[in-house]
């Protein structure tokens, strides 16, 4: 039954009920407000099973394809890359090439044709896809232990910038792919004691533009560095534990960020390049494992250590919905890039070794 179909139900009876009058539509109209906003949340669309272990990173593709259907990349605790087809819910490829070492970052590169996937094996491969190939030709050591993503951003044609943490614990490192050249090491100022990096995100104002780096930090901080030069422009200390996860949205100038605290904080760049708390949220429950912004920059998903994703408005970080399925938490959120925003679906991957496919067009 629809929704129009309910409330309109709902409203006839109300109506034709005894003592009914001209001066009940208020109540009419507050009953109907009450019951609509106690609709339940979605079910998923449908879930991905398969991975036989927790999964812990996902990534879409699907723009530039005819017809326009998007694949699926997830990355899991046993070093497996899978490509997942959306069409028949099963997995196309399983790759192996982390030794089975836990991966948590999957990008593509060149399209479909490539793929950029880092696991626990203190290495970042890159993979030819093209022809229905599924091999490592290359990969970058990356010398730091933690759970730090890194972050790619496209910056000409067959030219990418790749951030990743650095030999040293608190630096930072940018290359340029595909030489593999080293662009610049953020350092932090002496006595800084930022702790590890946590979180990546590059971006720039507009193509060709200079390039910045947005970094959450173990101590809490979210930094802004200038690439160009390598230095610090900015510092905010936002949280009060580690940073998780991060986003940031170029065109409003305004970021997200999350952590082990029961704390959404938003955050915004002004002309000067200085960051400022913008709002916070509280949340019911505490730590967020990701979070993400949509393409059309009008939701954002975070993924929760209680299980839950939670769907946000992101022009006045409203709550909107809370999606519980998963047994286990969530560690991972992406958004597919469809080109049409009706099409477009949010995945998740949980410790619970699911994968669940949600449509929000229709309630958001």
């Amino acid at each position: 039954m629809t929704k129009q179909l309910v409330e309109r139900k709902m409203m006839t009876a109300f109506m034709s009920s005894p003592g009914f009058s001209v001066c009940s539509l208020f109540e009419c109209s507050y009953f109907w407000m009450i019951a609509a906003m106690a609709l339940p949340p979605p079910d998923p669309e449908f879930v991905l099973r398969g991975t036989a272990a927790p999964v812990h990173t996902l990534h879409f593709s699907c723009r530039g394809q005819e017809p326009e259907f998007p694949i699926l990349f997830s990355g899991s605790a046993n070093g497996l890359v899978q490509i997942w087809n959306l069409k028949t819910h099963r997995v196309d490829k399983t790759m192996d090439g982390h030794g089975g070492k836990s991966v948590y970052w999957v990008e593509t590169i060149h399209g479909r044709d490539g793929l950029l996937s880092q696991g626990r094996d203190q290495k970042i491969c890159l993979w030819d896809l093209a022809e229905g190939r599924n091999v490592v030709t290359d990969s970058i050591s990356v010398d730091s232990v933690g759970f730090c993503r890194c972050s790619l951003l496209k910056v000409a044609q067959d030219r990418w910038l790749i951030a990743m943490p650095a030999n040293d614990p608190d630096e930072v490192q940018v290359l340029e792919l595909p030489s593999k050249t080293s662009v610049c090491t953020l350092k932090p100022e002496a006595g800084a004691k930022l702790g590890m990096p946590m979180c990546l995100k590059l971006w720039q104002p507009g193509f060709g533009a200079c390039p910045f780096l947005m970094a959450g930090y173990e101590d809490g901080s979210v930094i802004l560095w200038n690439l160009s030069m390598g230095k610090m422009l900015s510092r905010l200390a936002c949280h009060q534990e580690p940073v998780m996860s991060l986003d940031f949205d170029s065109e409003k100038a305004k970021g997200v960020s999350g952590s082990s605290e029961k704390v959404l904080s938003v955050w915004s760049l002004d002309e000067q390049q200085n960051l400022k708390v913008h709002k916070t949220h509280e949340l019911i429950n505490s730590g967020i494992s990701d979070v993400t912004i949509r393409q059309d920059r009008k939701i954002l998903a975070t993924a929760g250590w209680d299980y839950r994703i939670r769907i946000f408005g992101w022009k006045k970080v409203k709550p909107l919905a809370v999606l519980d399925y998963h047994t286990a938490t969530v560690h991972c959120v992406a958004f597919s890039d469809h080109s049409r925003p009706s099409e477009r679906l949010l995945a998740a991957g949980s410790n619970d070794q699911r994968i669940s496919i949600w449509s929000l067009y229709n309630r958001t």
